[in-house]
Formats: structure tokens, C-alpha cells, sequence
């Protein structure tokens, strides 16, 4: 996961065409609203379902008639739209991490159970080969460990540690790099609906400024609660799952940490075990000198 798998096509494809339908409804809707209405003697239109039998100038009817899309235009295309951009991405990261962060995209038990029989076999080629072939966090941190080993064969266990440990803390700062962008639609998205809250009190009281009854200031205020509602209601769900998702990161990280000290007890023991049987064929080699040297002193008189 820390190098994650890529963005699933069909929840791209279809995120895309959501995106793009609100898009043209919201650019649709705000032009409607400018298109000015000079047609005073025109004959009223039949009132909707959702008001038949109604006065059409009754305010209870004309809200019931008034969708969610409309609600959402009167807190103001500039501010709206920025706020549904975010809803879009922060939707996008949801599904996203759901499917992304997992244990099998961290530490696997295929590729543990693999790696425990090629180090035990001190086949170090066939494992960096199997890393390759891995898209795991526990497979890029052996890759690196074994790959400076290999290519350092007179480093000690210490640096090789040491390499481990570092490409470790790499993987566990990119794991928590990836859910801080969910955060960080948590924390914007209420300010982008304040920005909306205090342009709609700019309205209400330059409103006030030019004299007009206590009726039309509502929708200066209607508009600063739409936006800050509208704010609120992105940035609370996103840090909930920011916070959902964090908690399962820290786990998976626990899991990778614990699995690299496991990889590297094996590789201590091989270490170990080469060392012994060089230190062995060198005794051996010393004792052969040895006693090749006392078989040709001259013998004394």
C-alpha cells in the first residue's frame, strides 16, 4: 500500500461522470437564475404536482416545489461549486482507501511464508526477484535491505539494519502521507463555507445600508447558513473517516513493523551462520598451514 495499487477505472469513470453531471446541472441551474424575466404579461404557468390544488402564492407551497439543487444555488455558485468539487474528491478518497488500504497491500502471508523458505535456502536473488513481482510495503523494505546487502557483501548486519530500519520509517511516512489529504478536505471545507457565510452577511448588511425592509435580508442570511451547513456537513464526514482510516493505518503499520523484524531475525541468522562458517574454514586453513610448516623444519642434530 505504501506504493498503492492504482485507482480502480470503473469507480474513476463513473466519479467522473458524477462530477461532470453536477457540474452541468449547477452552471445550468445559475444561468436559468440570471435569465431576466421581462415577460410580465405572460400568462402564469400551471402550477406542479407537488402544489396542485395549492395557491401558487403560498410560500409553504413554493418551498415544498423548491429541490435540493436549488437550496444549494441560493449559497452562491462561487462558493458553492468549490465546496462540491470537494465533496466530489473527498467521495473519490473514501471509496479510494477503501479498497487500497488493507493488510494484503502491507504484509501478506504469501509473501512471508516465500521469504522465510528463500532465506532460509540463503536464496537472495530469487527473493529480491519475488519483491519485484510484489506491490507490498514488507516486499520494497526487503527489496531495499537485500539489494544493498547484496550489492555491499562486506557491510556488516548493523548497516544492513540500519537500511532496513530507514526504508521502514519511508514506507510508515507515506502510508500516514496518503490518508492526510482526507484531513485536509475536513478541515478546508468548513472555511470555504465560513468564506460563504461572511459573503452572505456582506449582502445582508449592505442591504441594511441602502434602506430595504427587515424581509429582504433574508437572503443574504439564508445564503450564509446554506454555505456554513453546507461546509459542515463535508468536513465532518470526511475527518470521521479520516479518523477511521488512521486507526486502521497505525495497525497496519504495527503489522509491518513486526514483519520486518521477523525478516531481519532470519537474515541475522544467516549472518550469523556465515560468519561461523567462515570463521571455521579460516581456523582449519591456519591449522593445515600450521602443520604444513612443522612438517618441513629441519630436524636438529
Amino acid at each position: 500500500m505504501c506504493r498503492l495499487t492504482s485507482f480502480p477505472r470503473p469507480i474513476l469513470l463513473s466519479g467522473l461522470v458524477l462530477f461532470i453531471s453536477l457540474f452541468i446541472s449547477i452552471t445550468a441551474t445559475t444561468m436559468a437564475q440570471e435569465v431576466p424575466t421581462d415577460k410580465a404579461a405572460a400568462p402564469a404557468p400551471v402550477a406542479d404536482a407537488a402544489v396542485t390544488g395549492q395557491d401558487a402564492s403560498d410560500p409553504a407551497a413554493v418551498a415544498q416545489a423548491e429541490t435540493f439543487l436549488d437550496i444549494m444555488m441560493k449559497g452562491g455558485a462561487m462558493v458553492m461549486i468549490p465546496l462540491a468539487i470537494l465533496s466530489f474528491i473527498a467521495v473519490l478518497l473514501i471509496i479510494f482507501y477503501i479498497f487500497t488500504i488493507r493488510q494484503g497491500s502491507v504484509v501478506s502471508d504469501k509473501f512471508m511464508n516465500a521469504a522465510d523458505a528463500l532465506i532460509r535456502k540463503q536464496d537472495y536473488l530469487g527473493l529480491i526477484a519475488v519483491c519485484n513481482r510484489e506491490n507490498e510495503c514488507i516486499a520494497r523494505i526487503v527489496h531495499k535491505t537485500l539489494d544493498f546487502a547484496t550489492k555491499n557483501p562486506t557491510a556488516s548486519f548493523e548497516e544492513v539494519r540500519e537500511v532496513t530500519e530507514a526504508e521502514g520509517s519511508r514506507q510508515a511516512s507515506i502510508l500516514n502521507q496518503r490518508i492526510i489529504y482526507l484531513a485536509d478536505i475536513g478541515r478546508i471545507a468548513p472555511m470555504v463555507g465560513l468564506l460563504g457565510t461572511v459573503i452572505g452577511m456582506i449582502k445582508a448588511f449592505d442591504s441594511i445600508g441602502s434602506g430595504v425592509q427587515q424581509m429582504e435580508l433574508a437572503p443574504g442570511v439564508s445564503q450564509a447558513l446554506i454555505t456554513t451547513a453546507s461546509g459542515l456537513c463535508i468536513g465532518i464526514p470526511a475527518l470521521i473517516f479520516y479518523s477511521i482510516f488512521r486507526g486502521k493505518v497505525q495497525s497496519l503499520i504495527a503489522e509491518m513493523e513486526a514483519a520486518s523484524t521477523h525478516i531481519m531475525a532470519l537474515l541475522a541468522a544467516q549472518y550469523k551462520r556465515a560468519n561461523y562458517r567462515a570463521s571455521a574454514r579460516r581456523s582449519e586453513r591456519d591449522n593445515e598451514a600450521a602443520d604444513l610448516g612443522g612438517s618441513h623444519e629441519p630436524r636438529s642434530l
